[in-house]
């Protein structure tokens, strides 16, 4: 899968994934259902449904992945479960590679669970189902490798992908994740671990399908991780909104423009509020923000020699 990823990155120049964290209060009121149902979580997740699909429509020919943030949906309860279920096949369908950030950790047979959901297959008599069908998935790695080997294995057996936390983005992390532990932080302990575990679902890119979260607001952590881990694939999170610049993205990539995917969230499902683009539709908006930042990261690439030409 990892492969399949990094030849859309090449392909379309982008490395981009635009985070699907859709909230109701996001939409723009001109565009919401005027049929109200009489249940308001099923009026909010057919709306936030029907917005996905209008930004993927929008996105999907300059971008090689979206990224589809479970909790967003879990917060509208069934009917939310539903729309990020749907979305994930919308994109799919649109072309485009599915991250489902769910950061599910437990160990044995509910880590199997979990995996079987989002990467593997459910078996129900003879028969074996994709459920959420899910190209990637983000887990949890601090409770050790049994929480991590089933996911291993479905990526094998199915040619899925995982991006396994190591250096968030948020601010708190390094109250865990930077302390030392025999001369080693918590955060390059983990990446050794990911490194393990993905030995065996090389690319012919270099990469593994068992990659890394390193939050893009955290590039010093990046530059030590990427030093000792060549073969780990980055999901990065924190460009934008939360403070990560492009510049601060360079650790994470090779000369030729791989090594990792840009996440970006808000600022392109809200791109409509700001003021650049505030006279556009939500899905023109959408577009114009997700152009830039790929402008914003390529012309970074070019001044430090980074191009994907070569």
């Amino acid at each position: 899968m990892i492969d399949k990823l990094i030849e859309q990155i090449i392909e379309k120049k982008s490395p981009i994934c635009v985070g699907l964290d859709t909230k109701f209060d996001y939409i723009p009121q001109e565009f919401l259902s005027h049929e109200f149902s009489t249940d308001a979580l099923t009026y909010a997740a057919n709306n936030i449904f029907q917005y996905n699909c209008a930004l993927v429509d929008a996105i999907a020919d300059i971008v090689p992945a979206v990224k589809v943030q479970a909790a967003y949906y879990e917060m509208y309860g069934c009917e939310g479960v539903k729309a990020f279920r749907d979305t994930i096949r919308y994109a799919k369908n649109a072309g485009l590679i599915v991250i489902a950030d769910v950061k599910r950790n437990d160990i044995g047979a509910t880590a199997t669970a979990y995996s079987s959901a989002y990467i593997g297959r459910t078996k129900i008599g003879e028969e074996e189902l994709a459920v959420f069908n899910a190209d990637f998935a983000t887990v949890n790695g601090y409770l050790g490798t049994d929480g991590i080997a089933p996911f291993v294995e479905d990526c094998k057996k199915y040619d899925k992908g995982i991006f396994v936390l190591v250096k968030t983005s948020n601010k708190s992390s390094g109250e865990i994740q930077d302390l030392e532990f025999e001369h080693k932080t918590i955060y390059n302990r983990m990446a050794d671990y990911v490194q393990e575990w993905g030995k065996e679902c090389i690319g012919t890119y270099g990469y593994s399908s068992v990659g890394a979260v390193i939050g893009a607001t955290y590039p010093q952590q990046a530059a030590r991780i990427r030093e000792t881990h060549p073969h780990i694939f980055v999901l990065i999170p924190g460009y934008g909104a939360q403070g990560g610049s492009a510049e601060g993205l360079l650790p994470n990539f090779d000369q030729k423009g791989l090594g990792g995917i840009v996440n970006n969230s808000r600022a392109i499902l809200t791109a409509y509020r700001n003021e650049a683009y505030v006279k556009m539709p939500f899905d023109k908006a959408a577009r114009e923000a997700t152009l830039a930042m790929q402008r914003d990261i390529l012309d970074t690439f070019d001044k430090n020699g980074i191009s994907y030409d070569e």
